[in-house]
């Protein structure tokens, strides 16, 4: 029996557009910690070795720095690795796997399988790695090295694992891109005993593929977007090329993602709902290291909307990230006489107020965005300084009028 650990895109180096300069910098000392803590898991799980399946280091452009701490994090873990590349740092001529830096500062017992076909990594146990030489193959590259096996089964005592990276025409059967890995041949080899398990990376989600656990991507070990199904896991994986077909293969996954991605879709229409969102908001465990994707739809008072970006400033700055995307946001915010009567605003803002809040009723021109919006309807988005004036920007300004007045600003 052979037991190892099976991993993919670390994307050492990421970046998120979504994530402000502190929070990226915690994001990315995230995906190099998930390294040790993988080799970690490795260590307890009695593991031989770790195989990364492509999509170790988000491109090949990377500083120096990048580069070394993901070297020195490799260096913690205790069993040899095996990294396979990706379409994101495939083997061209500027990989981050041949630099002088790579090259002088590697671990030794880190190899990169930078030839494809059979790789004896010990007695008895083979990787049939098919590693990217570019971005766009063109070809099934795992087909490519599956052929360069001698035909029948692995001999007696021979464990067998394919180690590959790219999307497979289960999840693409239109074959949008000619290096979509047909998984018919694999599980034909799979059952034949020619290989006892397949290791995918691309797919950041952790999904077995035609219903096999002996055919899998593991998923990354860090989440990346708020789509993934089940991220922030590795693999371990226990072969015995020994026993009957359905029996050879046992996985486990294991925890080691730190941050969490999630959508929360809520209605907003009274205090009582904002009151409710706050207290969801409040209750996400380990919120520096949560983004979440906020989606609000619903209709508030002046008041009532005050306190809804009250709620979103005080979490935006507890949060890793909160992200409220413009196609997501269908919340309008209803001028109220009252409201604006019991500031008893003074001076040259009370004349302001009604200034804006006549441009803001004024009916749009016919084909602009907001024509079928109702004229006594304030926008939930953001106020943008220098936007040109019109009754969607009238409507965003008496927003935050209201809640700079409110808090004595």
């Amino acid at each position: 029996m052979v037991r190892f650990l099976h991993t993919a895109d670390w994307q050492i180096g990421m970046t998120r557009r979504f994530l402000e300069p502190e929070a990226q910098s915690r994001f990315t000392a995230a995906r190099t910690d998930a390294i040790r803590r993988l080799g970690e898991v490795a260590a307890a799980q009695d593991c031989a070795f770790v195989v990364v399946c492509g999509d170790v280091f988000e491109s090949n452009h990377l500083t120096g720095r990048t580069v070394r701490r993901a070297l020195d994090a490799l260096r913690t873990v205790p069993v040899p690795v095996y990294l396979l590349p990706g379409n994101h740092d495939p083997l061209d001529a500027a990989s981050v796997y041949r630099s002088a830096l790579f090259l002088a500062e590697r671990p030794g017992h880190v190899h990169v399988l930078e030839r494809a076909g059979v790789h004896e990594v010990s007695p008895g146990v083979e990787l049939v790695a098919a590693p990217w030489e570019s971005k766009h193959p063109g070809r099934d590259l795992v087909a490519e090295a599956m052929g360069l096996l001698p035909p029948g089964p692995a001999p007696e005592g021979v464990t067998r694992v394919v180690v590959g990276h790219g999307g497979v025409d289960t999840f693409d059967p239109e074959w949008r891109d000619h290096a979509t890995i047909a998984t018919g041949p694999l599980v034909q080899a799979l059952d034949a005993g020619q290989v006892h398990y397949v290791a995918l990376g691309d797919r950041h989600s952790r999904t077995e593929v035609a219903g096999r656990a002996d055919l899998q991507y593991a998923g990354t070990p860090e989440p990346t977007r708020e789509t993934e199904v089940a991220p922030g896991e590795a693999l371990v994986v226990e072969v015995d090329p020994g026993a009957p077909s359905g029996e050879r293969v046992r996985v486990r996954g294991h925890r080691v993602g730190t941050w969490g991605f999630t959508v929360l879709d809520r209605q907003v229409d009274s205090d009582a709902d904002v009151a409710s969102l706050d207290a969801e908001l409040a209750a996400l465990p380990d919120p520096d290291r949560t983004v979440v994707f906020l989606n609000l739809r619903g209709m508030l008072g002046v008041v009532e909307h005050a306190r809804l970006e009250e709620v979103r400033g005080r979490h935006a700055d507890r949060l890793g990230a909160l992200v409220e995307r413009e196609q997501h946001r269908d919340l309008v915010v209803a001028d109220d006489d009252a409201a604006w009567a019991e500031l008893e605003l003074g001076g040259f803002l009370g004349p302001a107020v009604e200034e804006i809040r006549a441009e803001a009723q004024r009916p749009a021109p016919a084909g602009s965005p907001s024509a079928q919006e109702a004229p006594v309807e304030t926008s939930s988005a953001p106020f943008l300084a220098g936007r040109p004036d019109d009754e969607a920007s009238a409507r965003d300004a008496l927003a935050l009028l209201y809640r700079l007045s409110r808090s004595g600003s």
